[in-house]
């Protein structure tokens, strides 16, 4: 096998050490393998880019395991060439399961141009991925806050939320203010409620009749004191996140054409993969990155239902909404989604269509155009013949006698 890198370097990282493997080939054509340790603080890792620098090393691979990878791929990126390999694809043979073995093992890989190397994004990007990130995990928590209220009101009886739309709206969070005050009484607790809702005022009162108490006011309190909190950050957060779309808006705006997409899942889209799609090579690999594509199950010649494979699970969430949303859209997306849920399942549909979501949005990014119907709603050779052919058994069944011509 040829060598590709001549001088490179495999390291195996762990959190508080890591594990480095300086390989070279001399003039005579032995090989050498020099296995340092290094600490992962920052100074620990001056010393070794210094080390690598010295050894004129221009290469160094490592695998991509949690967060451990980050701090050594900051420090080395801006000076040498690093690759963040899948670790499912690098690991070592059963039984050589060592620290050093795995250093050297990476190196060996490294050296023969068997590293498939990862998608980093850049430093623009990867600050817009973690603040989508952050607030998805902040809109979560506070799903959860307002879940734990509904769920202490349904321990008191109290049925305010099977009359109010919005229990978190201004009328919902009046009568909850009162009833964590102290007020008990139906009629004072339904005069509270403002706008439309004051037409509901008899069905408020008996929803509103019920054992509500003091530990059940602290619960909600502190669940209602959560929810405020984490509105301030999702709103600070959304700042944040305006000010780093503002030079992605053309794209962001290609990618709200596409029915089921909004700019917030656009944006959501930009931070996973970013705005360059020549680092993908196609829309299939992108596809398989981000484990929305159809898994492969094949023996003996038969083929069997695969599942789709792991991959990046933010984007496939965004993804997944975007298909439920498309399904409501009279667009060829919603026709897809519909026809696939009546034989697949809803579940299964959404990832069907949120495949291919995902590849409308590499061809709009690769071509820096607009999302076209016409371009999409068109049949495929196979679901031609398919639908002809079964236009003609229904005739036949009817007792006529089918002879097809193409119209001009």
């Amino acid at each position: 096998m040829d060598v590709v890198y001549p001088v490179c370097c495999g390291i195996d990282v762990h959190q508080a050490r890591l594990t480095a493997c300086l390989r070279r080939v001399q003039e005579d054509g032995h090989v050498t393998k020099d296995v340092q340790e290094f600490a992962t603080t920052y100074p620990a890792l001056l010393i070794l880019l210094d080390w690598l620098i010295a050894q004129h090393c221009p290469v160094v691979a490592l695998e991509s395991t949690g967060v451990y990878w980050k701090p050594v791929y900051h420090v080395l990126a801006g000076s040498l060439e690093v690759l963040v390999g899948n670790a499912q694809d690098m690991q070592q043979r059963p039984g050589r399961k060592t620290d050093k073995a795995d250093a050297r093992w990476i190196a060996e890989l490294l050296a023969h141009g068997l590293i498939r190397p990862s998608f980093v994004p850049p430093p623009a990007i990867s600050a817009l991925r973690d603040l989508t990130r952050t607030r998805v995990a902040l809109v979560q928590t506070r799903s959860q806050a307002k879940n734990r209220v509904h769920k202490v009101l349904e321990d008191t009886n109290v049925k305010v939320a099977s009359v109010v739309t919005d229990l978190f709206g201004v009328s919902g969070r009046r009568m909850l203010a009162a009833l964590i005050a102290g007020e008990r009484d139906p009629q004072a607790l339904a005069g509270l409620a403002l706008g439309r809702l004051r037409r509901k005022l008899p069905q408020l009162e008996v929803a509103l009749t019920g054992q509500f108490t003091h530990h059940h006011a602290t619960i909600i309190q502190a669940s209602l004191e959560l929810v405020d909190l984490l509105n301030r950050q999702i709103a600070d957060l959304d700042s944040q996140i305006g000010e780093l779309v503002t030079p992605l808006e053309p794209q962001i705006t290609q990618l709200d054409s596409i029915p089921g997409v909004d700019k917030i899942a656009a944006r959501d889209i930009l931070a996973e993969i970013g705005t360059e799609m020549s680092r993908f090579g196609s829309a299939a690999r992108l596809a398989s990155w981000a484990g929305v594509c159809p898994g492969n199950n094949e023996s003996a010649g038969k083929r069997r239902r695969g599942k789709s494979r792991k991959g990046n699970r933010y984007i496939r969430r965004v993804l997944v909404q975007c298909a439920w949303a498309a399904r409501k859209t009279p667009t060829y997306l919603g026709r897809t989604f519909r026809r696939l849920e009546v034989r697949l399942g809803g579940k299964k549909a959404a990832v069907a269509v949120a495949h291919k979501i995902l590849v409308i949005v590499y061809h709009l990014l690769a071509e820096g155009t607009l999302y076209d119907e016409e371009r999409y709603d068109r049949l495929q050779p196979r679901q031609e013949a398919q639908q002809r052919q079964r236009a003609i058994k229904v005739l036949e069944r009817l007792g006529y006698h089918v002879n097809l011509e193409r119209v001009a």
